[in-house]
């Protein structure tokens, strides 16, 4: 039988395969920083422009051509610059040896293809966040505020180029390091089938309880996102089949879009392959991946909960999203394929074991192989192997590009001081107050992710708003993750909701509406980083007791929130029955574990719904004056409000 090579002859198939092989070369052979990652986003640079040509209509084909013909000259200069002045590159002493003519001109040259490979990868908003921080740097003196006598030419090439505290620093180091693997590691397991096993195992776990296609969309993504840690890849390795599920039982497209849409980006939360932020925090905080991730566990664990809540009630309170009989019976039977389970259960026991993380990825990696051979049905041949070296280079290099080019934003905010002053200042503009400052900053994440992606967003965040958190007496690691939560849920926030927007494309629903519904659906998890700036237990920080009380004191308001957030519990619920429900989630999620607040937050709110349990007709509003109002009818499927 013939075997379709034709990939051989895409020269984007050997870039890939270079940068890949590259990358397990210096597993095996580490090399120094200003030689791996420099080769890292050098290759990747290369890829984005050959994965991403220009395309604009309204330019002549024969322009657009040529333009990507300089630009791939430029990057290929550029290596062959950096080649020829490596030696020197690596043994001049940073701010006494001189910066020369041609590191300058290289520099301007590799920042701006930098920048237009962000522009092909993420669009305009970062590019013109790049530019923002290249303008301080160099023209600060001009304005009325900041301090700071600028950079000129020379100390700008010196801080991005000639050494590891800039574009080479400790963005692009995450990406050799960690990202890279995890991706490879995504791509090859989903290739052998263990994507779809996920979803087929959530169908069979949720499938037929009353909501069962919302639900398995929120089970299925938070099985994939344990392996990907990409919202929008989770939307579109799970959505393609959920969504359609979720429209067939009767949820409106713009509604089944949104459940994707916020389940898949609980994946950037979820160990243990978070997404890309949870590496680089890694790196700025120089801890193991590993602990990471399990201070992670919690909270995602807690994020995935009250999205269940809030879709078992949404479906009890519409009667849309139960799945026929004959959609569940139609799953492949899920035993002769369990053994697709040992490439991720390999890369939790190598974690636990302390082994490095892109260890760790890449045995895991190396499993799918002689698993994938286990089972006729998931055999593949050679066309499919180098269809995976050519996938893995091609996601790694979308991503690598614009976390190397955040390496500017990093650079000139600590080189200039800027983070140490825009700390005091929002400090200050909280009033000085641990409340006022939590405000201001969860204002200042949405805002930013609104046109940046989760990572960027997370290490402007990580170096402007977490050394507040920190002065006003909050641990390093709580700090770093309360910016990074609120982070991930500008995933689904309009008007730029990368998220919401792969969704709304699969469903062929409004990207608008769809945006929004899927913001309002992340209410119910938009209090859980209260908890752990309350009670670091909840990272599993501290002993073991106390992390299983601060576990149980998390998720009991957390559904008490997701009720009040419904407005649903057996029957609609009053106006009062509802704040009365989400005062008490709030009182027991920012008060610390064991406090006599926490004790009453949780006990009114459980009281409460024992009561309404044994009495269906019991309303608090019934206890005021005048008795409770009538509750109102069901409201529309697109709307998550009683």
């Amino acid at each position: 039988m013939s075997v379709d090579l034709r990939i051989l002859r895409d020269f984007r198939f050997w870039a890939g395969l270079a940068l890949v092989g590259f990358q397990y070369w210096i597993l095996v052979h580490p090399q120094p920083p200003l030689v791996a990652r420099p080769v890292h986003l050098v290759l990747a640079l290369l890829l984005v422009f050959l994965w991403n040509p220009l395309t604009d209509e309204r330019m002549a084909l024969w322009l657009r051509r040529g333009i990507d013909a300089l630009i791939f000259a430029g990057t290929i200069g550029f290596s062959i610059y950096y080649w020829l002045s490596l030696t020197r590159i690596q043994d001049r002493i940073e701010n006494v040896d001189p910066v020369f003519t041609q590191d300058v001109i290289f520099a301007v040259i590799f920042v701006l293809l930098l920048m237009e490979g962000v522009r092909r990868t993420t669009g305009w908003i970062l590019v013109w966040v790049l530019v923002a921080f290249l303008a301080y740097g160099g023209l600060a003196f001009v304005l009325p505020f900041g301090g700071f006598r600028g950079f000129n030419l020379s100390e700008l090439t010196e801080i991005l180029m000639l050494t590891t505290s800039g574009i080479f620093g400790v963005t692009t180091e995450t990406s050799v390091t960690f990202v890279f693997y995890f991706i490879a590691f995504g791509v090859v397991y989903a290739a052998i089938g263990g994507g779809r096993l996920f979803i087929d195992l959530a169908i069979r776990l949720v499938g037929r309880a009353t909501g069962g296609s919302q639900k398995v969309a929120v089970v299925g993504s938070s099985l994939m996102g344990m392996i990907t840690g990409s919202a929008v890849a989770n939307v579109a390795a799970v959505g393609v089949f959920t969504i359609p599920l979720m429209v067939k039982s009767g949820v409106p497209k713009d509604r089944a879009a949104a459940t994707e849409a916020i389940a898949s980006t609980g994946g950037q939360l979820m160990p243990p392959v978070m997404g890309v932020a949870a590496f680089v925090m890694a790196e700025l905080l120089g801890v193991p991946y590993s602990q990471i991730a399990l201070a992670g566990v919690i909270p995602a664990v807690a994020y995935y909960v009250a999205l269940y809540i809030l879709v078992d009630l949404s479906a009890r309170k519409t009667g849309t999203g139960t799945l026929p009989t004959q959609a569940i019976n139609e799953v492949e039977p899920l035993l002769p394929r369990l053994h697709l389970l040992l490439p991720p259960l390999v890369l939790i026991v190598c974690m636990i074991y302390d082994y490095s993380a892109q260890t760790a990825a890449m045995y895991a990696t190396l499993s799918c192989f002689p698993v994938a051979f286990l089972r006729r049905a998931n055999w593949f041949g050679p066309a499919k192997f180098l269809e995976m070296i050519s996938d893995t280079g091609r996601q790694a290099a979308e991503i690598a590009v614009p976390i190397g080019a955040i390496g500017i934003v990093i650079a000139v905010a600590i080189q200039s001081n800027l983070a140490l002053k825009f700390s005091a200042g929002l400090i200050s503009a909280g009033g000085e107050t641990l409340a006022g400052s939590l405000l201001l900053i969860i204002a200042g994440c949405i805002i930013m992710g609104m046109g940046l992606p989760t990572v960027a967003a997370y290490i402007i965040g990580a170096v402007l708003y977490a050394p507040a958190l920190q002065k006003l007496g909050v641990p390093q690691l709580t700090a770093h993750f309360f910016v990074m939560y609120y982070c991930v849920l500008s995933m689904v926030t309009p008007p730029v909701a990368l998220a919401s927007y792969a969704a709304a494309g699969l469903a062929r629903s409004s990207p608008w509406t769809t945006g929004w519904i899927a913001f309002q659906m992340s209410f119910v998890a938009f209090l859980i980083p209260f908890a752990f700036v309350a009670d670091p237990a909840l990272l599993f920080q501290g002993p073991v007791i106390n992390i299983v009380i601060a576990s149980l004191g998390l998720f009991i308001p957390t559904g008490l929130w997701a009720i009040g957030v419904i407005g649903f519990f057996r029957r609609n619920l009053t106006w009062p029955d509802r704040i009365l429900l989400m005062i008490c989630g709030v009182i027991a999620i920012i008060a610390p574990t064991g406090a006599t607040l926490w004790w009453l937050g949780n006990g009114l709110g459980v009281v409460f719904l024992a009561l309404n349990w044994q009495f269906p007709a019991f309303s608090f509003g019934s206890l005021m004056p005048g008795g409770a109002p009538r509750p109102r009818e069901p409201a529309t499927p697109t709307s998550i409000e009683g």
